[in-house]
């Protein structure tokens, strides 16, 4: 199995935080790569699950045990405790049901990796602010995004659902910070995508 020529940072920071030999769920997993890094780097036992079927296509021809399905209503047929570690990358966000994905990748999994896109991010409150305008590309309704969450709303949902940030990390550019015990307070100012690491409490 291959892996891209150019891998996205925040795949690699992912990475980093799950153990060698683990078993993950990668939820909206795309064409992939995310899975590949971690069976070639980390050996996992890995699956995946994604809505495109033309991505779980290219995914699968990668010989990638990922299947084509909705997380928003096809996680209850995972088991409890079935996964060591759940991933939601850049997903969340476009889900119908945020809370529900979360709640069942909590069910599924002790620890939950999950990373999305921050509109607390001073830049887009000033965008705001200052054009009227959602913040991101022009075509706002292009943007595939159902709920524009802040960093502090998504902890808070997290809070309500019984899991804990372990460690957070900015990305900026494509490039991530290191994971730390972050001020929320300060990183949903000034994080433009957020990295967090969860556990059940």
């Amino acid at each position: 199995m291959s892996l891209p020529r150019h891998l996205r940072a925040d795949h690699r920071a992912i990475a980093s935080r799950v153990p060698e030999g683990v078993r993950v769920l990668d939820v909206g997993c795309g064409d992939g790569a995310l899975l590949a890094l971690l069976k070639s780097e980390k050996q996992v036992d890995a699956r995946g699950l994604e809505l495109s079927s033309e991505l779980a296509g290219v995914a699968l021809a990668r010989g990638l045990p990922v299947v084509q399905g909705d997380a928003d209503t096809d996680l209850e047929v995972f088991p409890d405790a079935g996964f060591d570690v759940a991933i939601l990358s850049k997903t969340i966000q476009s889900m119908r049901r945020p809370a529900r994905v979360l709640q069942e990748l909590g069910r599924i999994a002790p620890q939950v990796i999950v990373s999305f896109r921050n509109y607390g991010y001073w830049r887009r409150r000033l965008s705001l602010l200052a054009n009227g305008r959602m913040p991101g590309s022009r075509i706002w309704h292009d943007e595939n995004v159902l709920h524009p969450a802040t960093l502090r709303d998504i902890v808070d949902l997290c809070d309500t659902l019984r899991l804990d940030v372990v460690a957070s990390a900015d990305i900026h550019n494509g490039r991530v910070g290191e994971f730390r015990q972050a001020n929320i307070a300060v990183l949903n100012w000034t994080a433009d995508e957020v990295i967090l690491h969860l556990e059940q409490k």
